[in-house]
């Protein structure tokens, strides 16, 4: 089994989320949390505002933990065929925008980022860590976890 940790950033504005759109390897998109991988030796607090900027070029603070999300993606559901199943462990933050120009990642994987009406999520084709985010963000559970997110539709791994 293959394990990766990432931090990921819930930015809420005005009734808006700041959402990438996410180039796959096969070249689909689809809309995420800007975030990703923690680096060997990096603290994931770090990881986020890091990542945050790579992807969107905007700078942000951590205003604070809002949960853990831990999920196996089965070897058949990888992007990459012949992988083993996937556990993603996701930490996500509640963090604001305090400046920076919005711009896509240059030579990433981010084509784009926009701010998002929230009522507008439910239609895009998206990674369920955008539900996970603001389940957490809209509920902030004393426990830190949700429930998960049925797969299926326009929510995808």
């Amino acid at each position: 089994m293959d394990l990766r940790l990432a931090a990921y950033a819930v930015c809420i504005e005005d009734g808006r989320v700041l959402l990438a759109h996410a180039v796959k390897p096969d070249g689909n998109k689809t809309w995420t949390l800007p975030g990703g991988r923690v680096e060997h030796a990096e603290d994931p607090f770090d990881a986020v505002i890091r990542e945050v900027a790579e992807e969107t070029g905007l700078d942000a603070v951590v205003e604070r933990l809002l949960g853990v999300d831990s999920r196996v993606i089965p070897a058949s559901e990888r992007r990459l065929p012949g992988r083993p199943e996937l556990q993603n462990v996701g930490i996500f933050y509640r963090v604001r925008i305090t400046g920076g120009q919005l711009r896509p990642e240059p030579n990433g994987e981010t084509a784009e980022s926009v701010w998002t009406p929230i009522s507008d999520v439910a239609h895009l084709g998206r990674s369920s860590l955008v539900d996970v985010g603001l389940a957490l963000a809209q509920s902030v559970p004393a426990t830190g976890h949700v429930a998960p997110v049925p797969i299926g539709g326009l929510i995808q791994h």
